[in-house]
């Protein structure tokens, strides 16, 4: 199978899944003006858990023998080092943004298809590994209502950004873990499809298309639904 010579982790942000769960109401940015609490506690969660994945990308890459992360300075918890100027706008503005993709090479790896994907799936991974640790300090440690309503939207940040980035749709995380599980015939025709056609995909399912929902919110949400439930409860 053909791999290009570098790849990147993308990590698309904040979705319209979450919006449709109940838990976060209206923009980001409305809780500026409704509740500076709550917008400090939910915006620096949703930075948190971005820098956290993309950190998990680098982190990975790093230890399976690719420098490329570690020379660019990515191999840190360092929100600055990771967030995108575009994409954190659009966090704030349209409920929908991105972190700055790891590079990575490859051939540095000792078994590419499959370190990449590895590579790839650390990110979700990571998501998923906080939102639990936070579903059991909430359980655990009693705290003011205001910091439960924060963690717990940070939680939901992160289920979605887990969830959202398994969907195998380039240029997530998705398509990349895919690969090493289909067939070599298949996988080579789902990476070319995906790099002539991701793009268009992927925007075909962000758009919304009846009544101001998008196909990936019907994809994913009863998924999102289920790993909340699972982690808070009713």
């Amino acid at each position: 199978m053909r791999i290009p010579q570098t790849s990147k982790c993308s990590s698309p942000g904040l979705s319209q899944p979450l919006l449709s769960l109940g838990w976060y109401n209206g923009q980001v940015l409305t809780l500026l003006f409704t509740s500076p609490i709550e917008f400090v506690i939910a915006f620096g969660g949703l930075l948190l858990s971005l820098s956290f994945h993309e950190f998990a990308h680098a982190w990975v890459a790093d230890h399976l023998g690719d420098p490329t992360p570690r020379m660019q300075g990515r191999v840190t918890l360092n929100p600055l080092a990771h967030l995108d100027p575009l994409g954190t706008a659009a966090l704030l503005l349209v409920r929908f943004g991105w972190g700055k993709p790891v590079q990575i090479d490859p051939f540095n790896f000792r078994n590419p298809l499959r370190d990449s994907a590895l590579v790839s799936l650390a990110g979700p991974a990571t998501n998923l590994l906080l939102a639990g640790l936070i579903a059991v300090g909430v359980r655990l440690i009693p705290l003011p209502e205001f910091v439960l309503y924060g963690l717990v939207q940070v939680a939901v940040i992160n289920v979605v950004l887990a969830i959202f980035n398994l969907v195998p749709v380039y240029p997530l995380d998705g398509s990349k873990i895919v690969l090493p599980l289909l067939p070599r015939t298949l996988a080579i025709e789902f990476e070319q499809f995906m790099e002539r056609f991701g793009l268009f995909l992927m925007l075909a399912l962000i758009v919304p298309w009846y009544q101001g929902v998008s196909p990936i919110v019907v994809l994913i949400s009863p998924v999102i639904n289920f790993v909340t439930q699972l982690l808070f409860g009713s």
